[in-house]
């Protein structure tokens, strides 16, 4: 649904400019289109959109609000007109009021030298509603702490998107696809909750 884009860098780290008759709009939850820069909700209408999930109404309801299709990725547009993806929707995590979107952290995370692999999930949290919790495999003999980790993505990423905790774990649970799957580390902190880990 989005063309690719050549030049520099930043625009080859991008998922491109729409294809010609495909209309692409960043909306916020109330389905308002955001300020140019600013995160929303990739949305499309155009002829190459599906029509509905097969007997599935209310998913199909879900996705196709006011003639477009909410695909569930986060992303922005930049001055030139191009989408970079920041992550899936139902993966961002809203701590205190405000979003963190877990693939930003998990880029960060591999960088440490000791960090062979990480996944990072919303958990449940009295004061905040979700705190940042990183499921970290460490590389082999070398060792580093949770807070060295926490410290580590605050420098890169900010205080908000610092992990809270940090679980270290032998191996991510990975899918056939390779990534990890984040319904499953999210499912033993958010059982009994009213929110969906889906």
């Amino acid at each position: 649904m989005i063309s690719g884009g050549l030049g520099t860098t930043s625009i080859l780290s991008s998922a491109g400019k729409p294809y010609p008759e495909i209309m692409v709009r960043l909306l916020d939850d109330g389905d308002r289109q955001v300020p140019q820069g600013e995160v929303g909700e990739i949305c499309v209408r155009g002829p190459l959109v599906m029509a509905g999930y097969l007997k599935q109404p209310a998913l199909t309801a879900e996705v196709l609000r006011n003639g477009c299709l909410h695909t569930g990725d986060m992303a922005y547009r930049d001055e030139r007109g191009f989408f970079f993806i920041v992550d899936r929707k139902k993966d961002m995590v809203i701590s205190g009021g405000f979003n963190v979107y877990p693939k930003e952290v998990e880029d960060v995370l591999p960088a440490h030298p000791a960090v062979s692999a990480a996944a990072v999930i919303g958990v449940p949290d009295s004061r905040w509603g979700e705190a940042v919790k990183a499921i970290v495999v460490r590389r082999p003999g070398i060792d580093v702490s949770a807070a060295e980790l926490s410290s580590y993505v605050k420098a890169h990423k900010g205080a908000v998107a610092a992990p809270r905790t940090v679980d270290f774990v032998e191996q991510l649970p990975l899918p056939v696809l390779g990534k990890p799957d984040k319904k499953a580390l999210r499912a033993p902190y958010w059982e009994g909750q009213t929110r969906a880990v889906g």
